[in-house]
C-alpha cells in the first residue's frame, strides 16, 4: 500500500525515528493467546494524562483527561478484556508500564498495529497509528491531525479530539441517517437521536482501521477531506479505540469491533419468520380473528404484534382491561391457531394519571430536568416524563410490570418505541400537537438523570432501554448473556454494542413513499457496518406522506404496487417485519387494513409467495445468524465488504455514493439483491461485482434468481422484473444456499 502524497514529506521527518520498544508479534488468529510485553504507556502532558494500551487484537484504547484522574467507574460500552485478544480473560484496568512526558519518541506494536508517539524538535506527544504489513514496511492509517495553524488536535472546551484524513479516504457505518450514503465521506452528523436517526460513532476507514469513540454524550462527527473529528459537549473522559486489519478485510475488522462491543446471540426461531403488525389492532376480539385470518389464507406468520395505545395510560405498561379482558386466553389463542408468538408495545412515558406515577416520582424512577417540573414533552393530550433508563432500580421497576402484565400472559416479546431519549423520541417538543405547535422552535429537553445530564449521557438512554428488556429476559429464562434468545425487543434505537442484546433494531418511523423505499437501503447497510445485523423495518414504510395522493392507501393501485415492491425487498432482510399506519376507502376496522390479503386479489399471491420464500430460507438465515454470532459477520452486507479488492468500479461507485452501492447488496454470502424502487417498471438495470479470481463459478459465476441463466461478473445487466419477481443474483448452488450450506 502507498502512502498517499499528503503525508509524504511528514513521513520524511519522522520515519527515522520509528525505533519500536516495545512489541508483540502473534499472528491475526483470533484465538491466540499471546500477551503483548508491555501493558501501554501513560504520557503526561502538561495538565492533561493520556493512557495508551495495546487492546484485543490489533488494537489500541486511548484515554485521555484534564487534570482529574478517572475513576474506572465510568460509563463505558467496551469490553474490558475484549472477548478476544492476547488478555485472556485479563482485564487492562487503568494498567501500563511505561511513564512519559511528551518529550521521548515511544511505540508499541500490537499484532500488525503500531501506535507511536511522534518524534519532532517540539517533541514526541503527538500519538499515529500504524498498520505493519506483509512485508514489513509501515502504512500509515491516521495520525493526530497538527498543521502548523490548527486547534489542538486534543482540546478539551468540549472534548473535540482530530485525526487526519485524505481526500479518497471512505468512512463506513456511523450508525443511521437515512441520507443515501453508505460512504459518509464529507458529512459532519449530530450525535442526537431521534426518529429515524441513530447516530453512532463506530466507523470502519477505507485504509482497513476503524475507529470506536466510547462516550455516552451527545456530540458531533465530522468527516472532512484532511480532517475527521469527533465532538463530545460534556464529559470528563475521552475513550476511544482504534483497530486496523489487512488490507480490504473488513470482515476482520468487524471481528474485532464485535469482540470489544459486543457479539450477538442468535435470534430465537421464530423470528426469521414473517412478522406482522400495523397501527393497530384496538382490542383481543380482532386479534384472534385476525390469527384466523391467517389460517383460513393459508399464510403462516411467526409474529403478532399489538402496537402502541393498547394500554389506558401512558406508564401503566399493561393492555387496558376493557379491551384486553383476557390476555392469557389471546396469546394462547394466536399460539394455538397459528404457532405464532405475539409482542406489544410499550412506550417509556408516563402521564399524571397512570396508577405508576405516584410510587415513579416518590422513589425517583423519572427522569427529570434542569429546570421547571421535569416534564419533558407531551402525548394524546397529556403532558409526560419519561422513567430514567439508566437507574437499574428504574429497569426493575419497568420489567416488573412488563413481567407481570404481559410475560407471565403469555405475551413475552417487547416493542420498546419511542426510547430515543431525552424528549419523546422526535426532533422537537410537543409531540403529537398539531404541525404548528410542534414546528416552533422549543429546545430539546434539557433531561437530567441518575447517570447525569441529556448532554453528558443522553446517547446512554436507548442502550440502557434495551438493557433493561434484556435483564429482565436474561432472569426470566434462566440464560446468561450471549447465550441464544428464546424471546426479543424491537427497539427505534440503540447504540455502540446495541447487537449483543437480544434487540432488533428498526429504521423508525418512514414514510410510504417511493423515496423512502430507496433511502432505506443505504440505512440497512449503515447499520450492518456499525454492527448492527439485526436490522429491520417498516415494510410499506410507516406513514403517510400528505404531499403524495396514494400515499399509504390500500386500495390505490399506485400504493399497491410500492406495497408489493417492499414486502418483496423486506424477505431478504434480516427480520421480515410488516407495519404501518395505513389509509383506505372502506373501512372495516378501528384502523385500516395491512394483512397481505388486503392488497388486492392480484397482489395477494404474488404477497403470499415471498412470506412463503421467507420460511424456504430459513436454513440459509439461521446460517447467517450464526456466523454474525460467532466472529461478528455482517448479513446485510455493502459491495465494498465482499467486492472492494476484486472490482475497482465498487470502490470508485462507493466514492460518489452512486445507485449501485446504494441501492444493491450482498445478502450472506451468496444473494445479491437489487430492490426495485421505482413505480411502473419491467425491467432493471443491475451491475454483478467481478468477484475475486477462484472465489466462484468459473467464467460465469452470477444466476438469476427467476430464470437460472448465468453471467458473468464486472458488467451491468439489464432483467425482466414483472411485478412478481425482485432482481436476485446468487453465487453458487440454490441447494447449498436453501440448506445453509454457505460456510
Amino acid at each position: 500500500m502507498v502512502v498517499s502524497m499528503v503525508y509524504r514529506i511528514w513521513l520524511l521527518a519522522v520515519s527515522f525515528a520509528l525505533v519500536i520498544t516495545a512489541q508483540i508479534t502473534y499472528p491475526n488468529e483470533s484465538n491466540n493467546t499471546a500477551a503483548p510485553n508491555s501493558s501501554g504507556f501513560r504520557m503526561q502532558h502538561g495538565f492533561e494524562t493520556v493512557l495508551v494500551q495495546p487492546y484485543g487484537f490489533d488494537g489500541f484504547r486511548v484515554r485521555a483527561w484534564p487534570f482529574k484522574p478517572p475513576n474506572g467507574n465510568e460509563i463505558s460500552f467496551l469490553y474490558d478484556p475484549p472477548l478476544e485478544g492476547p488478555e485472556n480473560g485479563v482485564p487492562h484496568g487503568m494498567k501500563f508500564d511505561t511513564a512519559l512526558n511528551g518529550n521521548s519518541t515511544f511505540s508499541i506494536r500490537n499484532g500488525n498495529t503500531v501506535v507511536q508517539t511522534n518524534n519532532s524538535d517540539a517533541g514526541a506527544y503527538r500519538l499515529s497509528f500504524w498498520r505493519v504489513e506483509d512485508d514489513g514496511r509501515y502504512t500509515l492509517l491516521t495520525n493526530e491531525y497538527a498543521p502548523l495553524k490548527s486547534v489542538n488536535p486534543r482540546y478539551y472546551s468540549c472534548a473535540a479530539f482530530s485525526w487526519t484524513a485524505t481526500p479518497e479516504e471512505q468512512i463506513y457505518g456511523t450508525g443511521t441517517q437515512a441520507d443515501h450514503a453508505v460512504n459518509k465521506k464529507g458529512q459532519v452528523i449530530d450525535l442526537i437521536n431521534f426518529n429515524t436517526h441513530i447516530p453512532t460513532p463506530v466507523f470502519m476507514s477505507s485504509k482497513s482501521y476503524a475507529l470506536v469513540w466510547n462516550s455516552a454524550a451527545e456530540g458531533r462527527m465530522e468527516f472532512g477531506s484532511q480532517r475527521t473529528r469527533i465532538t463530545s459537549d460534556s464529559t470528563t473522559l475521552v475513550d476511544y479505540v482504534v483497530v486496523s486489519a489487512p488490507p480490504g478485510n473488513y470482515d476482520q475488522l468487524q471481528q474485532r469491533l464485535s469482540a470489544m462491543t459486543g457479539r450477538a446471540p442468535t435470534p430465537p426461531d421464530f423470528s426469521l419468520g414473517y412478522l406482522h403488525s400495523k397501527l393497530r389492532y384496538e382490542n383481543q376480539t380482532e386479534v384472534i380473528q385476525l390469527a384466523q385470518d391467517f389460517v383460513n389464507y393459508n399464510i403462516p406468520v411467526s409474529l403478532i404484534v399489538i402496537d402502541y395505545q393498547s394500554w389506558a395510560h401512558q406508564g401503566d405498561w399493561s393492555l387496558d382491561p376493557g379491551l384486553w379482558p383476557n390476555v392469557a386466553q389471546m396469546s394462547a389463542a394466536v399460539k394455538n391457531l397459528t404457532g405464532a408468538e405475539m409482542m406489544a408495545s410499550s412506550w417509556p412515558s408516563v402521564e399524571d394519571d397512570s396508577y405508576n406515577y405516584m410510587e415513579m416520582q416518590a422513589d425517583g424512577y423519572l427522569s427529570a430536568t434542569r429546570s421547571g417540573p421535569g416534564t419533558t414533552d407531551s402525548w394524546n393530550g397529556s403532558y409526560i416524563r419519561n422513567y430514567d433508563a439508566t437507574n437499574p432500580a428504574a429497569r426493575a421497576f419497568f420489567w416488573d410490570q412488563l413481567n407481570r402484565n404481559y410475560y407471565q400472559q403469555g405475551i413475552k416479546n417487547f416493542w420498546v418505541d419511542q426510547a430515543d431519549g431525552g424528549n419523546l423520541g422526535e426532533a422537537y417538543e410537543n409531540n403529537g400537537q398539531s404541525t404548528y405547535i410542534q414546528s416552533i422552535p422549543y429546545p430539546l429537553a434539557d433531561v437530567l438523570y441518575a447517570a447525569g445530564t441529556q448532554k453528558s449521557v443522553g446517547k446512554l438512554y436507548p442502550w440502557a432501554h434495551q438493557q433493561m428488556i434484556e435483564e429482565g429476559l436474561r432472569n426470566v429464562t434462566g440464560k446468561k448473556q450471549g447465550a441464544p434468545c428464546d424471546y426479543l425487543s424491537l427497539s427505534r434505537s440503540g447504540y455502540i454494542g446495541s447487537q449483543r442484546f437480544c434487540s432488533m433494531i428498526w429504521s423508525g418511523d418512514t414514510t410510504s413513499v417511493w423515496a423512502t423505499l430507496s433511502a432505506q437501503v443505504a440505512s440497512g447497510l449503515s447499520a450492518a457496518a456499525t454492527g448492527w445485523s439485526w436490522w429491520t423495518l417498516d415494510i410499506g414504510g410507516f406513514q403517510v406522506d400528505p404531499t403524495v395522493p396514494y400515499s399509504g392507501n390500500i386500495d390505490d393501485p399506485a400504493y399497491r404496487e410500492l406495497y408489493v415492491r417492499w414486502q418483496q425487498w423486506g424477505t431478504f432482510l434480516p427480520f421480515m417485519r410488516n407495519h404501518g399506519s395505513r389509509t383506505c376507502n372502506t373501512q372495516d376496522a378501528y384502523t385500516c387494513d395491512n394483512e397481505p390479503w388486503t392488497y388486492g386479489e392480484s397482489n395477494t399471491p404474488i404477497i403470499a409467495s415471498y412470506i412463503n420464500l421467507r420460511y424456504q430460507l430459513h436454513d440459509y438465515l439461521q446460517a447467517l445468524f450464526q456466523q454474525f454470532h460467532n466472529v461478528g459477520r455482517m448479513i446485510m452486507r455493502p459491495l465494498y465488504m465482499d467486492f472492494g479488492m476484486s472490482d475497482p468500479n465498487i470502490y470508485n461507485r462507493t466514492a460518489v455514493n452512486d445507485n449501485v452501492t446504494t441501492q444493491q447488496y450482498m445478502f450472506g454470502p451468496r444473494l445479491l439483491v437489487t430492490p426495485v424502487t421505482l413505480p411502473n417498471v419491467t425491467e432493471w438495470d443491475v451491475y454483478l461485482p467481478q468477484p475475486a479470481a477462484g472465489s466462484a463459478n468459473g467464467s460465469q459465476p452470477w444466476t438469476y434468481w427467476w430464470t437460472n441463466q448465468t453471467y458473468a461478473g464486472g458488467q451491468t445487466v439489464t432483467v425482466p422484473t414483472p411485478l412478481e419477481h425482485i432482481p436476485v443474483f446468487h453465487l453458487g448452488t440454490r441447494e447449498d444456499i436453501l440448506s445453509g450450506n454457505v460456510f
